[in-house]
Protein backbone atom coordinates (compact mmCIF):
# COMPACT_ATOMS: atom_id res chain seq x y z
CA UNK A 1 0.00 0.00 0.00
CA UNK A 2 2.69 2.19 1.22
CA UNK A 3 4.41 1.54 -2.61
CA UNK A 4 1.41 2.65 -4.09
CA UNK A 5 0.98 5.27 -2.41
CA UNK A 6 4.19 6.85 -3.08
CA UNK A 7 3.85 5.72 -7.22
CA UNK A 8 0.46 7.82 -7.09
CA UNK A 9 2.27 11.16 -5.44
CA UNK A 10 5.36 11.05 -7.68
CA UNK A 11 3.00 10.77 -10.49
CA UNK A 12 0.64 14.03 -9.41
CA UNK A 13 4.48 15.47 -8.54
CA UNK A 14 5.13 15.14 -12.12
CA UNK A 15 1.89 16.50 -13.34
CA UNK A 16 2.39 19.48 -11.19
CA UNK A 17 5.43 19.88 -12.11
CA UNK A 18 4.63 20.10 -15.80
CA UNK A 19 1.73 22.62 -15.41
CA UNK A 20 4.30 24.53 -13.72
CA UNK A 21 6.65 24.60 -16.30
CA UNK A 22 4.53 25.20 -19.52
CA UNK A 23 0.78 26.96 -18.88
CA UNK A 24 0.73 28.00 -22.32
CA UNK A 25 3.07 28.42 -25.52
CA UNK A 26 6.01 29.17 -22.94
CA UNK A 27 9.53 26.58 -22.22
CA UNK A 28 8.91 23.04 -21.69
CA UNK A 29 11.63 21.15 -19.87
CA UNK A 30 11.94 16.90 -19.85
CA UNK A 31 13.52 16.93 -16.64
CA UNK A 32 10.24 17.72 -15.07
CA UNK A 33 8.72 14.66 -16.55
CA UNK A 34 11.65 12.27 -15.50
CA UNK A 35 11.36 10.34 -12.25
CA UNK A 36 15.62 9.67 -12.04
CA UNK A 37 14.38 5.98 -10.65
CA UNK A 38 11.81 4.65 -13.32
CA UNK A 39 13.72 6.22 -16.02
CA UNK A 40 17.07 6.14 -15.84
CA UNK A 41 17.04 2.59 -17.99
CA UNK A 42 14.49 4.10 -20.55
CA UNK A 43 12.95 7.70 -20.73
CA UNK A 44 11.11 6.95 -23.54
CA UNK A 45 7.76 7.15 -21.40
CA UNK A 46 9.05 10.25 -20.13
CA UNK A 47 9.52 11.78 -23.49
CA UNK A 48 6.32 10.81 -24.26
CA UNK A 49 4.35 12.54 -21.61
CA UNK A 50 6.25 15.89 -22.52
CA UNK A 51 5.60 15.61 -26.49
CA UNK A 52 1.59 15.30 -24.79
CA UNK A 53 1.58 18.20 -22.96
CA UNK A 54 3.58 20.30 -25.65
CA UNK A 55 1.14 19.58 -27.62
CA UNK A 56 -2.01 20.67 -25.05
CA UNK A 57 -0.49 23.66 -24.29
CA UNK A 58 1.30 25.01 -27.69
CA UNK A 59 4.61 25.24 -26.21
CA UNK A 60 7.29 26.50 -28.43
CA UNK A 61 10.51 24.10 -27.09
CA UNK A 62 10.87 21.50 -25.71
CA UNK A 63 14.49 21.56 -23.76
CA UNK A 64 16.08 18.32 -23.20
CA UNK A 65 18.38 18.29 -19.72
CA UNK A 66 21.76 17.65 -21.18
CA UNK A 67 23.95 14.40 -20.72
CA UNK A 68 22.64 10.91 -21.88
CA UNK A 69 19.33 9.67 -22.27
CA UNK A 70 18.62 5.73 -22.92
CA UNK A 71 15.16 5.12 -24.56
CA UNK A 72 14.01 1.60 -25.25
CA UNK A 73 11.39 0.59 -27.94
CA UNK A 74 9.64 -0.89 -25.65
CA UNK A 75 6.51 2.08 -24.39
CA UNK A 76 7.17 4.33 -27.53
CA UNK A 77 4.28 5.17 -29.92
CA UNK A 78 3.47 3.11 -32.41
CA UNK A 79 1.92 3.74 -36.31
CA UNK A 80 2.18 1.89 -39.18
CA UNK A 81 4.55 4.36 -41.83
CA UNK A 82 5.44 4.55 -45.69
CA UNK A 83 8.99 5.78 -45.62
CA UNK A 84 10.25 6.42 -49.65
CA UNK A 85 13.54 4.70 -50.22
CA UNK A 86 13.15 3.01 -47.01
CA UNK A 87 10.62 -0.23 -45.62
CA UNK A 88 7.27 0.66 -44.41
CA UNK A 89 6.05 -1.13 -41.61
CA UNK A 90 5.11 -0.50 -38.06
CA UNK A 91 7.46 1.81 -36.33
CA UNK A 92 7.83 2.63 -32.85
CA UNK A 93 9.08 6.19 -32.34
CA UNK A 94 10.44 8.05 -29.75
CA UNK A 95 9.86 11.74 -30.51
CA UNK A 96 6.42 11.43 -32.16
CA UNK A 97 5.63 15.09 -33.89
CA UNK A 98 2.28 15.19 -35.55
CA UNK A 99 1.30 18.27 -36.16
CA UNK A 100 3.59 20.30 -34.37
CA UNK A 101 3.95 24.09 -35.55
CA UNK A 102 6.43 27.13 -34.43
CA UNK A 103 8.28 24.41 -31.80
CA UNK A 104 12.01 23.57 -31.15
CA UNK A 105 13.60 20.39 -29.78
CA UNK A 106 16.54 21.82 -28.13
CA UNK A 107 19.05 19.33 -27.11
CA UNK A 108 21.41 21.43 -24.92
CA UNK A 109 23.91 18.56 -26.00
CA UNK A 110 21.89 15.91 -25.18
CA UNK A 111 23.16 12.49 -25.94
CA UNK A 112 20.19 10.30 -26.86
CA UNK A 113 20.96 6.54 -26.83
CA UNK A 114 18.80 3.57 -28.56
CA UNK A 115 18.23 0.68 -27.77
CA UNK A 116 16.32 -2.01 -29.87
CA UNK A 117 14.27 -0.96 -33.42
CA UNK A 118 12.92 2.42 -32.66
CA UNK A 119 12.91 5.70 -35.25
CA UNK A 120 14.31 8.61 -32.95
CA UNK A 121 12.29 11.20 -35.37
CA UNK A 122 8.76 11.61 -36.83
CA UNK A 123 7.61 14.82 -38.05
CA UNK A 124 4.07 14.45 -39.94
CA UNK A 125 2.60 17.61 -41.03
CA UNK A 126 4.38 19.89 -39.44
CA UNK A 127 4.87 23.83 -39.92
CA UNK A 128 8.25 25.68 -38.88
CA UNK A 129 9.88 23.38 -36.58
CA UNK A 130 13.46 22.50 -35.50
CA UNK A 131 15.71 20.10 -33.55
CA UNK A 132 19.24 21.46 -32.40
CA UNK A 133 22.12 20.45 -30.78
CA UNK A 134 21.63 16.90 -30.06
CA UNK A 135 23.65 13.09 -30.30
CA UNK A 136 21.87 9.99 -31.52
CA UNK A 137 23.48 6.90 -31.26
CA UNK A 138 22.36 2.92 -30.46
CA UNK A 139 23.55 0.21 -28.20
CA UNK A 140 23.90 -2.24 -31.17
CA UNK A 141 24.10 -1.12 -34.85
CA UNK A 142 21.66 -2.64 -37.24
CA UNK A 143 24.62 -3.83 -39.45
CA UNK A 144 27.98 -5.71 -38.20
CA UNK A 145 31.49 -4.61 -38.30
CA UNK A 146 34.03 -7.86 -38.04
CA UNK A 147 37.90 -7.77 -38.54
CA UNK A 148 39.11 -10.05 -41.16
CA UNK A 149 41.83 -12.65 -39.53
CA UNK A 150 43.02 -15.18 -42.42
CA UNK A 151 41.50 -15.72 -45.76
CA UNK A 152 41.95 -18.65 -47.75
CA UNK A 153 39.94 -20.05 -51.04
CA UNK A 154 36.60 -19.87 -50.50
CA UNK A 155 36.39 -18.89 -46.49
CA UNK A 156 36.89 -16.03 -44.55
CA UNK A 157 38.03 -15.70 -40.53
CA UNK A 158 36.39 -13.46 -38.56
CA UNK A 159 37.03 -11.81 -35.61
CA UNK A 160 33.84 -9.78 -34.02
CA UNK A 161 34.03 -7.08 -31.62
CA UNK A 162 32.15 -8.04 -28.01
CA UNK A 163 29.05 -5.69 -29.00
CA UNK A 164 28.22 -8.34 -31.86
CA UNK A 165 26.72 -11.10 -30.78
CA UNK A 166 26.61 -14.23 -32.82
CA UNK A 167 25.99 -17.84 -33.10
CA UNK A 168 25.17 -20.27 -35.83
CA UNK A 169 21.97 -21.72 -36.43
CA UNK A 170 21.23 -24.64 -39.34
CA UNK A 171 24.97 -24.10 -40.28
CA UNK A 172 25.13 -20.55 -40.89
CA UNK A 173 25.53 -17.15 -38.99
CA UNK A 174 23.26 -15.27 -37.11
CA UNK A 175 24.04 -12.02 -35.54
CA UNK A 176 22.25 -10.90 -32.31
CA UNK A 177 21.83 -8.31 -29.44
CA UNK A 178 22.62 -8.95 -25.76
CA UNK A 179 18.91 -9.42 -25.59
CA UNK A 180 18.16 -11.78 -28.05
CA UNK A 181 17.43 -9.80 -31.31
CA UNK A 182 18.28 -10.78 -34.40
CA UNK A 183 19.94 -8.35 -36.41
CA UNK A 184 19.63 -9.70 -40.60
CA UNK A 185 22.52 -9.03 -43.05
CA UNK A 186 21.99 -8.98 -47.03
CA UNK A 187 25.43 -7.94 -47.99
CA UNK A 188 28.75 -7.90 -47.04
CA UNK A 189 31.71 -4.84 -48.05
CA UNK A 190 35.19 -4.93 -47.42
CA UNK A 191 36.60 -1.64 -45.66
CA UNK A 192 40.12 -0.57 -45.52
CA UNK A 193 41.16 -0.38 -41.98
CA UNK A 194 43.95 1.94 -42.33
CA UNK A 195 42.19 4.44 -44.61
CA UNK A 196 38.76 3.85 -43.00
CA UNK A 197 36.95 3.49 -46.44
CA UNK A 198 35.60 0.81 -49.11
CA UNK A 199 38.43 -1.19 -49.63
CA UNK A 200 40.35 -0.21 -53.31
CA UNK A 201 37.52 -1.51 -56.34
CA UNK A 202 36.05 -4.00 -54.37
CA UNK A 203 32.60 -4.97 -54.83
CA UNK A 204 29.67 -5.78 -52.27
CA UNK A 205 28.71 -9.74 -52.27
CA UNK A 206 24.63 -9.79 -52.09
CA UNK A 207 23.19 -12.53 -50.18
CA UNK A 208 19.67 -13.07 -51.09
CA UNK A 209 19.18 -15.84 -48.56
CA UNK A 210 20.04 -12.62 -45.93
CA UNK A 211 22.51 -15.35 -44.16
CA UNK A 212 26.12 -17.58 -45.18
CA UNK A 213 27.19 -20.33 -44.10
CA UNK A 214 29.80 -20.60 -41.20
CA UNK A 215 31.38 -22.65 -38.34
CA UNK A 216 33.14 -21.69 -35.37
CA UNK A 217 37.25 -22.32 -34.75
CA UNK A 218 38.48 -23.65 -31.79
CA UNK A 219 40.27 -20.15 -31.55
CA UNK A 220 36.27 -18.81 -31.32
CA UNK A 221 36.58 -17.02 -34.58
CA UNK A 222 33.69 -17.43 -37.19
CA UNK A 223 34.46 -18.79 -40.54
CA UNK A 224 32.38 -17.74 -43.14
CA UNK A 225 32.34 -19.77 -46.70
CA UNK A 226 31.72 -18.56 -50.10
CA UNK A 227 33.20 -19.59 -53.60
CA UNK A 228 34.13 -16.18 -54.18
CA UNK A 229 34.95 -14.87 -50.93
CA UNK A 230 37.92 -12.88 -50.74
CA UNK A 231 39.28 -10.04 -48.19
CA UNK A 232 42.88 -9.20 -46.72
CA UNK A 233 43.78 -9.65 -43.12
CA UNK A 234 43.79 -6.64 -41.21
CA UNK A 235 40.68 -5.23 -42.95
CA UNK A 236 36.98 -4.67 -41.76
CA UNK A 237 34.55 -6.53 -43.10
CA UNK A 238 31.06 -4.57 -43.06
CA UNK A 239 27.82 -7.17 -42.75
CA UNK A 240 24.91 -4.81 -44.03
CA UNK A 241 22.08 -4.69 -42.65
CA UNK A 242 19.22 -5.97 -44.50
CA UNK A 243 16.33 -3.72 -44.19
CA UNK A 244 15.82 0.23 -44.03
CA UNK A 245 13.56 -0.06 -41.15
CA UNK A 246 14.46 3.10 -38.93
CA UNK A 247 15.36 6.39 -40.08
CA UNK A 248 17.13 9.22 -38.19
CA UNK A 249 14.41 11.63 -39.36
CA UNK A 250 11.60 10.97 -41.39
CA UNK A 251 9.87 14.27 -42.76
CA UNK A 252 6.61 13.65 -44.61
CA UNK A 253 4.42 16.67 -45.66
CA UNK A 254 5.77 19.58 -43.35
CA UNK A 255 6.95 23.10 -44.37
CA UNK A 256 10.10 24.72 -42.91
CA UNK A 257 12.04 22.32 -40.78
CA UNK A 258 15.51 23.05 -39.37
CA UNK A 259 17.68 20.27 -38.05
CA UNK A 260 21.00 22.17 -36.80
CA UNK A 261 24.24 20.66 -35.02
CA UNK A 262 22.55 16.75 -34.61
CA UNK A 263 24.98 14.35 -34.68
CA UNK A 264 23.44 11.16 -36.13
CA UNK A 265 26.45 8.13 -35.07
CA UNK A 266 23.69 5.78 -36.26
CA UNK A 267 20.31 4.52 -37.09
CA UNK A 268 18.72 1.81 -38.78
CA UNK A 269 18.36 3.33 -42.66
CA UNK A 270 18.21 7.07 -43.85
CA UNK A 271 19.53 9.76 -41.73
CA UNK A 272 17.12 12.19 -42.82
CA UNK A 273 14.15 11.04 -44.79
CA UNK A 274 11.90 14.21 -46.55
CA UNK A 275 9.33 13.49 -48.62
CA UNK A 276 6.38 15.77 -49.71
CA UNK A 277 8.37 18.63 -48.08
CA UNK A 278 8.71 21.84 -48.32
CA UNK A 279 11.63 24.03 -47.20
CA UNK A 280 14.47 21.77 -45.20
CA UNK A 281 17.80 23.29 -44.26
CA UNK A 282 20.06 21.07 -42.50
CA UNK A 283 22.79 22.91 -41.30
CA UNK A 284 26.11 21.11 -39.38
CA UNK A 285 24.30 17.73 -39.59
CA UNK A 286 27.02 15.16 -38.86
CA UNK A 287 26.75 11.52 -39.72
CA UNK A 288 30.08 10.21 -38.21
CA UNK A 289 30.96 6.97 -37.12
CA UNK A 290 30.97 6.52 -33.09
CA UNK A 291 34.57 5.80 -31.94
CA UNK A 292 35.10 2.58 -32.21
CA UNK A 293 33.33 1.87 -35.53
CA UNK A 294 33.82 1.48 -39.79
CA UNK A 295 30.23 2.61 -40.32
CA UNK A 296 28.03 5.30 -39.15
CA UNK A 297 24.41 4.70 -40.34
CA UNK A 298 23.13 1.71 -42.99
CA UNK A 299 21.92 3.78 -46.12
CA UNK A 300 21.80 7.38 -47.16
CA UNK A 301 23.00 10.32 -45.02
CA UNK A 302 19.99 12.50 -46.51
CA UNK A 303 17.33 11.81 -49.29
CA UNK A 304 14.74 14.04 -50.22
CA UNK A 305 11.37 12.71 -52.56
CA UNK A 306 9.22 14.93 -54.32
CA UNK A 307 9.86 17.88 -52.35
CA UNK A 308 9.60 21.95 -52.70
CA UNK A 309 10.46 25.31 -52.24
CA UNK A 310 14.25 25.06 -50.98
CA UNK A 311 16.65 22.36 -49.72
CA UNK A 312 19.42 23.58 -47.87
CA UNK A 313 22.45 21.54 -46.68
CA UNK A 314 25.15 24.04 -45.13
CA UNK A 315 28.55 22.92 -43.71
CA UNK A 316 27.35 19.39 -42.77
CA UNK A 317 29.49 16.31 -42.86
CA UNK A 318 28.67 12.64 -44.18
CA UNK A 319 31.33 10.28 -43.97
CA UNK A 320 31.19 6.22 -43.70
CA UNK A 321 27.53 6.01 -44.06
CA UNK A 322 26.79 2.47 -46.02
CA UNK A 323 25.10 4.61 -49.09
CA UNK A 324 25.30 8.29 -50.59
CA UNK A 325 25.50 11.14 -49.40
CA UNK A 326 22.25 12.29 -50.55
CA UNK A 327 19.76 11.88 -53.40
CA UNK A 328 17.12 14.28 -54.64
CA UNK A 329 14.15 13.09 -56.71
CA UNK A 330 10.71 12.66 -58.01
CA UNK A 331 8.80 9.27 -58.17
CA UNK A 332 7.73 8.24 -61.57
CA UNK A 333 4.53 5.88 -61.77
CA UNK A 334 4.35 3.34 -64.71
CA UNK A 335 1.02 2.87 -66.27
CA UNK A 336 -0.30 -0.42 -65.74
CA UNK A 337 -3.77 -0.32 -67.81
CA UNK A 338 -5.46 2.40 -70.14
CA UNK A 339 -8.98 1.93 -68.61
CA UNK A 340 -10.81 4.88 -70.63
CA UNK A 341 -10.47 7.92 -72.62
CA UNK A 342 -9.15 10.16 -69.35
CA UNK A 343 -8.45 7.31 -66.84
CA UNK A 344 -5.41 5.27 -65.93
CA UNK A 345 -4.44 2.58 -63.47
CA UNK A 346 -0.78 3.44 -62.34
CA UNK A 347 1.38 1.40 -59.78
CA UNK A 348 4.09 2.38 -57.52
CA UNK A 349 6.78 0.10 -59.57
CA UNK A 350 9.62 -0.17 -56.53
CA UNK A 351 8.75 -1.52 -53.45
CA UNK A 352 10.31 1.24 -51.35
CA UNK A 353 7.76 3.64 -53.66
CA UNK A 354 5.04 1.75 -51.71
CA UNK A 355 2.41 3.92 -50.09
CA UNK A 356 4.09 7.45 -51.02
CA UNK A 357 1.15 8.54 -52.75
CA UNK A 358 1.95 12.20 -54.30
CA UNK A 359 -0.92 12.24 -56.70
CA UNK A 360 -3.86 14.90 -56.09
CA UNK A 361 -7.15 16.71 -57.32
CA UNK A 362 -5.78 20.06 -59.75
CA UNK A 363 -1.95 19.10 -59.72
CA UNK A 364 -0.58 18.81 -63.23
CA UNK A 365 1.66 15.73 -64.28
CA UNK A 366 3.53 14.80 -67.26
CA UNK A 367 3.12 12.01 -69.23
CA UNK A 368 6.95 10.31 -70.06
CA UNK A 369 8.07 7.92 -72.21
CA UNK A 370 10.28 5.69 -70.09
CA UNK A 371 12.50 4.41 -72.97
CA UNK A 372 13.07 7.73 -73.34
CA UNK A 373 12.40 9.59 -70.20
CA UNK A 374 11.37 12.37 -72.29
CA UNK A 375 8.08 14.30 -71.55
CA UNK A 376 5.54 14.27 -74.92
CA UNK A 377 1.89 15.23 -72.93
CA UNK A 378 0.75 17.00 -70.08
CA UNK A 379 -2.08 16.33 -67.89
CA UNK A 380 -4.28 17.99 -64.75
CA UNK A 381 -5.39 15.32 -62.33
CA UNK A 382 -9.18 15.15 -61.94
CA UNK A 383 -10.02 12.64 -59.41
CA UNK A 384 -7.96 10.14 -57.15
CA UNK A 385 -8.42 6.60 -55.88
CA UNK A 386 -6.23 4.95 -54.30
CA UNK A 387 -6.92 1.64 -54.25
CA UNK A 388 -3.84 0.18 -52.24
CA UNK A 389 -0.18 1.02 -51.80
CA UNK A 390 0.71 -0.35 -54.80
CA UNK A 391 -1.99 0.72 -57.39
CA UNK A 392 -3.78 3.84 -57.82
CA UNK A 393 -6.56 5.00 -60.76
CA UNK A 394 -6.50 8.09 -61.76
CA UNK A 395 -9.19 10.41 -64.04
CA UNK A 396 -7.80 13.45 -65.78
CA UNK A 397 -9.49 16.38 -66.95
CA UNK A 398 -8.37 15.83 -70.74
CA UNK A 399 -8.72 12.81 -72.60
CA UNK A 400 -5.08 10.95 -72.63
CA UNK A 401 -2.71 11.04 -76.27
CA UNK A 402 -3.41 8.28 -78.26
CA UNK A 403 0.77 7.19 -77.73
CA UNK A 404 0.36 6.58 -74.47
CA UNK A 405 1.14 2.77 -73.64
CA UNK A 406 1.36 0.41 -70.71
CA UNK A 407 5.10 0.93 -69.32
CA UNK A 408 4.77 4.76 -69.82
CA UNK A 409 5.51 7.23 -66.71
CA UNK A 410 3.15 9.49 -64.84
CA UNK A 411 5.18 11.99 -62.79
CA UNK A 412 4.34 16.20 -61.02
CA UNK A 413 5.08 18.18 -63.63
CA UNK A 414 6.94 20.92 -60.94
CA UNK A 415 9.78 22.31 -61.19
CA UNK A 416 11.06 20.99 -57.82
CA UNK A 417 13.39 22.63 -55.25
CA UNK A 418 16.01 25.04 -55.22
CA UNK A 419 19.40 22.85 -53.95
CA UNK A 420 22.15 25.00 -52.26
CA UNK A 421 24.56 22.36 -50.80
CA UNK A 422 27.79 24.49 -49.34
CA UNK A 423 30.56 23.97 -47.32
CA UNK A 424 30.16 19.91 -46.89
CA UNK A 425 32.62 17.11 -46.19
CA UNK A 426 31.65 13.31 -47.78
CA UNK A 427 34.10 10.86 -47.19
CA UNK A 428 35.09 6.91 -46.67
CA UNK A 429 30.99 6.26 -47.48
CA UNK A 430 29.91 3.58 -49.70
CA UNK A 431 28.97 4.32 -53.57
CA UNK A 432 28.55 8.08 -54.69
CA UNK A 433 28.17 11.30 -53.51
CA UNK A 434 25.42 13.61 -54.37
CA UNK A 435 22.61 12.45 -56.62
CA UNK A 436 20.96 15.31 -58.25
CA UNK A 437 17.64 15.16 -60.16
CA UNK A 438 15.88 18.67 -58.74
CA UNK A 439 14.53 20.66 -61.73
CA UNK A 440 14.85 23.60 -59.97
CA UNK A 441 18.00 25.74 -59.28
CA UNK A 442 20.84 23.84 -58.19
CA UNK A 443 23.94 25.30 -56.36
CA UNK A 444 26.97 22.94 -55.37
CA UNK A 445 29.89 24.66 -54.05
CA UNK A 446 32.96 24.81 -51.86
CA UNK A 447 32.47 21.20 -50.72
CA UNK A 448 34.63 18.04 -50.29
CA UNK A 449 34.58 15.16 -51.75
CA UNK A 450 36.45 11.76 -51.76
CA UNK A 451 34.12 9.44 -52.68
CA UNK A 452 34.51 6.04 -53.68
CA UNK A 453 32.34 6.01 -56.85
CA UNK A 454 31.17 9.20 -58.55
CA UNK A 455 31.19 12.52 -56.44
CA UNK A 456 28.25 13.93 -58.60
CA UNK A 457 25.79 11.73 -60.50
CA UNK A 458 22.64 13.00 -62.36
CA UNK A 459 20.29 9.89 -61.92
CA UNK A 460 16.59 9.39 -62.69
CA UNK A 461 15.28 6.52 -64.12
CA UNK A 462 12.16 4.67 -65.53
CA UNK A 463 12.53 1.23 -65.67
CA UNK A 464 14.58 0.34 -62.25
CA UNK A 465 14.28 2.79 -59.41
CA UNK A 466 11.70 5.20 -61.09
CA UNK A 467 12.94 8.15 -59.65
CA UNK A 468 12.37 11.37 -61.67
CA UNK A 469 15.12 13.53 -62.25
CA UNK A 470 15.89 15.44 -65.01
CA UNK A 471 18.12 18.64 -64.31
CA UNK A 472 17.63 22.10 -65.91
CA UNK A 473 20.16 24.49 -63.93
CA UNK A 474 22.71 23.18 -62.21
CA UNK A 475 26.07 24.90 -60.73
CA UNK A 476 29.50 23.18 -59.67
CA UNK A 477 31.77 25.47 -58.61
CA UNK A 478 34.67 26.11 -55.99
CA UNK A 479 34.56 22.18 -54.61
CA UNK A 480 37.67 19.55 -53.97
CA UNK A 481 37.31 16.18 -55.42
CA UNK A 482 40.02 13.81 -53.86
CA UNK A 483 41.11 10.79 -55.59
CA UNK A 484 37.15 9.56 -56.39
CA UNK A 485 36.16 6.38 -57.77
CA UNK A 486 38.35 4.20 -55.97
CA UNK A 487 35.52 2.01 -55.00
CA UNK A 488 34.06 -0.73 -57.09
CA UNK A 489 33.50 0.20 -61.08
CA UNK A 490 30.04 -0.27 -60.39
CA UNK A 491 29.54 2.99 -58.88
CA UNK A 492 29.85 5.71 -61.01
CA UNK A 493 31.78 6.14 -64.64
CA UNK A 494 33.95 9.44 -63.38
CA UNK A 495 33.64 12.09 -60.71
CA UNK A 496 30.95 14.31 -62.66
CA UNK A 497 29.03 11.43 -64.12
CA UNK A 498 24.67 10.74 -65.50
CA UNK A 499 23.64 7.61 -64.72
CA UNK A 500 20.00 7.55 -65.84
CA UNK A 501 19.86 3.80 -67.82
CA UNK A 502 18.12 5.50 -70.68
CA UNK A 503 17.76 2.72 -73.27
CA UNK A 504 16.85 4.53 -75.97
CA UNK A 505 19.44 7.81 -76.06
CA UNK A 506 19.60 8.66 -79.53
CA UNK A 507 16.81 11.73 -79.01
CA UNK A 508 16.72 11.68 -75.26
CA UNK A 509 17.94 14.63 -73.50
CA UNK A 510 17.12 14.57 -70.44
CA UNK A 511 19.29 16.68 -68.59
CA UNK A 512 20.23 20.08 -69.59
CA UNK A 513 22.52 23.52 -68.62
CA UNK A 514 25.38 22.13 -66.15
CA UNK A 515 28.14 24.41 -65.23
CA UNK A 516 31.25 23.16 -64.33
CA UNK A 517 33.43 26.20 -62.84
CA UNK A 518 36.23 26.98 -60.47
CA UNK A 519 37.23 23.54 -58.68
CA UNK A 520 39.80 21.38 -57.86
CA UNK A 521 40.41 17.49 -59.51
CA UNK A 522 43.45 16.09 -57.43
CA UNK A 523 42.61 12.15 -58.80
CA UNK A 524 44.71 9.35 -59.82
CA UNK A 525 41.74 8.54 -61.92
CA UNK A 526 41.33 10.22 -65.03
CA UNK A 527 37.99 9.81 -65.28
CA UNK A 528 36.38 13.81 -64.55
CA UNK A 529 33.19 13.78 -66.60
CA UNK A 530 31.20 11.34 -68.34
CA UNK A 531 28.06 12.54 -69.71
CA UNK A 532 25.13 11.28 -72.00
CA UNK A 533 21.82 12.78 -72.74
CA UNK A 534 22.75 16.11 -71.79
CA UNK A 535 21.86 19.41 -73.33
CA UNK A 536 23.67 22.32 -72.26
CA UNK A 537 27.09 21.77 -70.36
CA UNK A 538 30.16 23.62 -70.01
CA UNK A 539 33.65 22.94 -68.00
CA UNK A 540 35.35 25.95 -67.68
CA UNK A 541 39.30 27.36 -67.82
CA UNK A 542 39.66 27.73 -64.32
CA UNK A 543 39.13 24.43 -63.06
CA UNK A 544 42.11 22.49 -62.16
CA UNK A 545 43.21 19.18 -62.57
CA UNK A 546 46.00 17.55 -60.16
CA UNK A 547 47.32 13.88 -60.67
CA UNK A 548 48.05 12.20 -57.69
CA UNK A 549 49.87 8.45 -57.15
CA UNK A 550 47.81 7.92 -54.22
CA UNK A 551 46.36 4.34 -55.51
CA UNK A 552 47.19 2.53 -58.32
CA UNK A 553 45.44 3.21 -61.75
CA UNK A 554 46.62 4.18 -65.23
CA UNK A 555 46.33 7.86 -66.28
CA UNK A 556 45.57 8.54 -69.56
CA UNK A 557 44.36 12.44 -70.09
CA UNK A 558 42.63 11.13 -72.99
CA UNK A 559 39.84 9.72 -70.20
CA UNK A 560 38.86 13.42 -68.54
CA UNK A 561 35.84 13.76 -70.73
CA UNK A 562 33.44 11.63 -72.36
CA UNK A 563 30.28 12.62 -74.02
CA UNK A 564 28.15 10.37 -75.81
CA UNK A 565 24.28 11.97 -77.04
CA UNK A 566 24.92 15.04 -75.68
CA UNK A 567 24.48 18.94 -77.56
CA UNK A 568 26.32 22.44 -76.62
CA UNK A 569 29.17 20.82 -74.85
CA UNK A 570 31.89 23.14 -74.02
CA UNK A 571 35.50 21.91 -72.53
CA UNK A 572 38.66 23.41 -73.22
CA UNK A 573 40.88 22.38 -76.29
CA UNK A 574 43.92 21.74 -74.10
CA UNK A 575 42.98 20.41 -71.06
CA UNK A 576 46.27 22.04 -68.65
CA UNK A 577 47.07 19.47 -65.86
CA UNK A 578 49.85 19.12 -63.56
CA UNK A 579 51.71 16.10 -61.88
CA UNK A 580 51.65 16.97 -58.22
Amino acid sequence: MKSLLRVLLLGAAVILSACRTSASGGDVRLSDFLDPRADSLDAGPAIRRALAHCASTHARRLILPGGELRIREDLLVEKYQFISNNDEGLKRIAFDLDGFENFTVEGAGTRLLFTGFVSPFSLEHCRNVRIRNLEIDFTRTFHSEATVRAAGPGWLDLEFPATYRCDLSDGCLRLLDDEGRSYPYSSLLEFDARRREPAFHVDDYWLPAHTIPAERRADGRIRIFRPDLKATPGNTLVFGAARRLNPGFVLSDSQVVEIHDVTIHHCGGMGVIAQRCSDITLERLRVVPAPGRMISITADATHFANCSGKIRLLDCTFLNQKDDATNIHGIYMPVVRCIGPKTLRLRLAHSGQYGVDFLREGMQVEVVDNRSLMTYARRTVGQVQRLNKEFTEVTFTEPLPDSIRTGHLIAADEAGPDVLIRGCRMSGNRARGLLIGSRGKVVIEENYFHIAGASILFEGDGNFWFEQSGVRDVTIRNNRFENGNYGSLGWGAACIAVGSGIPDRAASRYHRNIRVEGNTFRVFDPRIVNLYCVDGFRFADNNRIIRTTDYPAQFDPELFFRFAECDHVEVPAHVVWQEE
